[in-house]
């Protein structure tokens, strides 16, 4: 806006000249102005006013519209400047007055307060004021934007805002949905800057005005800010790539991807972010269960990769938006970081990282294996190590003590062996992960060696013979000879062959709730003890896992 001055303009003498600043135009002639006036007599009596008919006085200057004191008196002024005009009669209505308003030879003062000036050559005028660092991309004619604005006439008062509304204008540009002035003003803009459309009424809303809040013959000012631009035609967007090497695989339609992310509105205002929930964001991409633009932008990923996603709304969340963060035809900014991704079809992936000359016992199912391990995610984040605590792993091959990944990773290996396993979710911690420990939906990663290894039982058995059966195994069980085996009697002389190296346990288990079990398969009726008649061996029975 424009300070206002207040000057006394004697058309027979000379002005004080007050200085009118920041005047970035003055009346000449030619121009059209819009103003407001009171008219009195020297004697202060008041023969006509703009005010009271609540309507500005709207002429050409310098083309005899006006009386001739007038015409030169509006030359030089400025937008908001008020003017004490003091006119002669040989400059006003002279001898002949005017009706029985002005009489002969009156002396006319005039109060004129300036508030709109413009030219039939004026075009659109934009000036910026602030200029974003990185400006990749400016409007063109057919473009779609999002712009807040304050719109004012050319003396200052606002007519409307988008800021009081809480909502972006948001629009086609170059194709008429805008008036002209607006149309033209718009183009060339990135997204971030800020900029002072002004248009003469041609351009804007004309000799009629909008019917209520712009006048006729307005000149308008917009203070413009781009929020965002796209164009119908626009595809997903991929920038700022941070690809690690190797990259030995690259994501596909199918597969099912863990990512962290930031999202934002191309003018950088944030909306989400899967860190603020400490949780990465997982889903099978190429399948329609994201927007269709991330279902375009994860493929083609390396694990560990780091993108910009830059998606157009119809790629996006469209014209309604979402209803509270992301507004309509927004275009969307996802910087990601991919942190794993496997496909339901996988395999475990098995690397030799190191094998011994002699490595001819390998793991199978049954076996006692001892290993260390060190385990992580696919981006190296840590989960556990058995060395952190001194001791090995132990488990049975076969008997689901881990999960099937590292099942299936341990078989035939030898002792000294050293393994990489990849181990996708399904055949890990699935979909649940373990709380605290390993995320849902993870795919892990462990470095094991193998330390040694107890060869296991044939399937099925959890006891054997190293010799022959004695013929008489019933009789040599009943220590006491009442013809019945207690548990006691049954549990001391399988421990006493195994211990004198005539029998073997299952390694890896519980030898007392093997034998416990051994003996409550012999002991048919549940009464406690194992008669002559209950008593079986393992090659005489199909059902049972006992001796």
């Amino acid at each position: 806006s424009y300070s206002s001055s207040l000057c006394l303009l004697v058309l027979w003498g000379s002005c004080g000249g007050d200085v009118v600043y920041l005047c970035v135009r003055a009346v000449k002639v030619g121009d059209y102005v819009r103003y407001h006036y009171n008219g009195m007599f020297p004697d202060g009596k008041k023969f006509d006013s703009s005010y009271d008919r609540s309507s500005t006085y709207n002429v050409y200057v310098g083309k005899k519209q006006l009386i001739e004191g007038m015409d030169r008196a509006l030359v030089g002024m400025c937008v908001n400047e008020r003017r004490l005009v003091k006119i002669p009669p040989q400059l006003a209505y002279g001898k002949e007055g005017y009706s029985d308003v002005i009489p002969s030879d009156a002396i006319l003062h005039f109060d004129v307060l300036l508030l709109d000036v413009w030219n039939p050559d004026d075009g659109v005028q934009s000036k910026t004021y602030y200029t974003p660092e990185n400006c990749s991309r400016k409007v063109e004619v057919s473009d779609y934007v999002r712009y807040h604005y304050n719109g004012t006439l050319l003396d200052g008062t606002l007519f409307d805002s988008s800021h009081t509304r809480m909502r972006t204008y948001d629009t086609y540009v170059g194709i008429g949905w805008l008036i002209a002035g607006m149309d033209q003003g718009l183009l060339g803009m990135c997204v971030g800057e800020k900029r002072i459309i002004t248009m003469p009424p041609s351009l804007g809303y004309g000799s009629n005005g909008d019917g209520s809040d712009i006048p006729q013959q307005a000149s308008l000012v917009f203070d413009v800010v781009l929020l965002d631009l796209h164009n119908p035609k626009d595809g997903v967007s991929i920038t700022n790539q941070d690809i690690p090497q190797p990259c030995p695989r690259k994501s596909v339609a199918g597969d099912f991807i863990r990512y962290h992310y930031n999202g934002s509105l191309l003018d950088g205002t944030f909306f989400d972010s899967s860190y603020s929930r400490n949780r990465t964001y997982d889903t099978y991409v190429g399948k329609g269960y994201v927007i269709g633009g991330m279902d375009e932008g994860l493929i083609g990923v390396c694990i560990g990769e780091k993108r910009r996603i830059i998606i157009p709304p119809h790629l996006g969340y469209g014209e309604e938006g979402t209803g509270t963060k992301i507004p309509g035809s927004a275009v969307l900014v996802f910087d990601i970081h991919i942190i794993d991704f496997h496909n339901p079809s996988d395999p475990v992936v098995i690397t030799t990282n190191y094998k011994p000359e002699v490595c001819e016992t390998l793991a199978k199912k049954g076996d006692f294996v001892k290993y260390h391990y060190n385990a992580s995610l696919m981006d190296g984040s840590f989960i556990d190590s058995t060395y952190n605590y001194g001791k090995t792993y132990n488990i049975v091959l076969g008997a689901n003590q881990v999960v099937p990944g590292m099942e299936e990773g341990l078989k035939e290996m030898c002792v000294g062996e050293r393994r990489n396993l990849v181990i996708p979710p399904h055949l890990g911690y699935g979909e649940r992960g373990v709380d605290g420990e390993v995320p849902a939906s993870a795919v892990l990663v462990f470095d094991i060696e193998m330390i040694e290894m107890e060869a296991g039982l044939p399937d099925g058995y959890m006891f054997i013979w190293n010799e022959d059966v004695s013929a008489d195994l019933f009789t040599e069980m009943d220590a006491d000879k009442d013809l019945q085996v207690l548990a006691s009697e049954f549990s001391d002389y399988i421990l006493r062959q195994v211990n004198e190296g005539k029998g073997r346990l299952a390694p890896g288990f519980d030898a007392y709730r093997i034998i416990e079990n051994m003996f409550s398969n012999q002991d048919r009726n549940g009464d406690g003890k194992i008669t002559e008649d209950e008593f079986k061996l393992k090659a005489d029975e199909t059902t049972h896992d006992e001796l």
